[in-house]
């Protein structure tokens, strides 16, 4: 039976709504501008969640390794630096804005793989149902937080990364 807010699922769909926001930045007839606008206030608030009440919590069981917590940090600045890069591009839909838009693909897609394949397994294996459930709703509510404070703002990401 499903656990009412898993923390992993929760993460796996925001991996899948960032995706489908992908697909739609990539779409030359879609609402390229409104997707990269949705997709930066989720990144940004999915990583700070993530950042503030999963992964200090998924630190402290043994079979899920430190450094690959850590490594997702990293990779978290990684994506937000790619994020501020497109943000950044005057002309949606121009060659500089199509090839940062790979950038950020790629090191985003590269993080949901490694994090899905360690970090979100190692939770399924280790945590208990129960404290996976807690997380989730920690994880949600600040991820909610986050998202009303419009997170996914330049002036903001640039506090982030000490630019």
């Amino acid at each position: 039976m499903p656990i009412e807010h898993d923390v992993v699922e929760l993460i796996l769909a925001d991996h899948r709504k960032m995706e489908d926001l992908f697909r739609e930045m990539r779409d030359v007839e879609g609402d390229r501008e409104g997707a990269l606008k949705t997709f930066a206030d989720l990144l940004i608030a999915h990583a700070e969640a993530e950042e503030g009440k999963v992964y200090p919590a998924l630190k402290r069981f043994r079979d899920i390794p430190d450094d690959e917590v850590e490594h997702g940090v990293e990779e978290h600045t990684e994506g937000n630096e790619a994020l501020l890069d497109l943000l950044e591009v005057k002309e949606v839909g121009s060659e500089e804005w199509d090839e940062k838009l790979e950038k950020l693909v790629e090191a985003v897609n590269h993080h949901a793989h490694e994090e899905e394949s360690t970090i979100l397994n190692g939770a399924r294996e280790n945590v208990p149902d129960e404290r996976r459930a807690e997380l989730g709703t920690a994880f949600m509510a600040e991820r909610e937080r986050r998202l009303a404070a419009g997170c996914g703002d330049p002036a903001y990401i640039r506090r982030l990364l000490g630019k």
